[in-house]
């Protein structure tokens, strides 16, 4: 019988703690994800609580770039006071202000497509046997899916470079609004493969092009329904990168 998954996924990392290495391994990029979706998260005072774990975990990969953020992050949010830190959140991941924590928001919009690529990515989490979360928490929500990822590395980086635009993305926004969340995105970016762009606009080359009219119907012919065409968000263009 298989392990039973507990968490958002029905299943988290059973702890943060890696054995030592001297070189960032694969479960090393899976606790680094798996420590970021934890920060991403509202900062409630379980999170708080759980800053030295975080930062115990970071520290068996020191000198690494993506556990050195993380380990910023964590010692900032240490210092401040849990009211100013949700006030803060609140602030930051504002859809109004284009700095979503929801990545199909990148890509599809406020579009009907939207709906169908939540589902696509429902299924995924099914069909490597995790529950999707339930509730109001949709399975594009970054925390959610770094937990995927930490969880199905290989399924999960993929995921993540599908949505590599919007990641970017969301980190030249949040260097932008001058937050310390920015060190999360720029950890993030940090464990998938390849450079990422040196400013907004080389960000926003890198979504996939919108699709064309697609037919919602039994093929044949043309069907009564085409998908609206995405728009992918405005970022600043002078933005640095990392």
């Amino acid at each position: 019988m298989s392990p039973r998954r507990t968490g958002r996924l029905s299943g988290r990392l059973s702890g943060l703690m890696p054995e030592r290495r001297e070189r960032l391994p694969e479960d090393g990029v899976a606790v680094v994800r798996q420590a970021v979706g934890f920060c991403l998260d509202y900062p409630a005072y379980d999170l708080f609580d759980r800053l030295p774990l975080i930062q115990a975990a970071m520290s068996e990969y020191a000198g690494h770039p993506p556990a050195s953020a993380v380990t910023e992050f964590a010692e900032w949010l240490g210092g401040t006071e849990p009211m100013r830190a949700e006030e803060h959140y609140v602030s930051v991941f504002d859809t109004r202000n284009r700095r979503s924590l929801h990545l199909t928001w990148w890509s599809d919009g406020d579009t009907r497509r939207r709906g169908f690529s939540l589902a696509a990515i429902k299924a995924r989490y099914r069909a490597h046997g995790l529950t999707p979360p339930g509730g109001d928490e949709l399975p594009d929500f970054l925390p959610v899916m770094l937990e995927y990822a930490a969880l199905e590395p290989q399924d999960g980086t993929a995921l993540l470079q599908e949505h590599r635009a919007g990641l970017e993305l969301l980190r030249f926004a949040l260097v932008e609004a001058d937050t310390p969340y920015a060190l999360l995105l720029g950890a993030v970016c940090d464990t998938l493969p390849g450079p990422s762009p040196k400013n907004a606009a080389e960000a926003r080359r890198m979504a996939p092009p919108p699709p064309g009219l697609e037919m919602v119907g039994l093929g044949g012919g043309p069907g009564r329904f085409a998908f609206e065409q995405p728009r992918v968000p405005e970022v600043a263009d002078d933005s640095v990168g990392h």
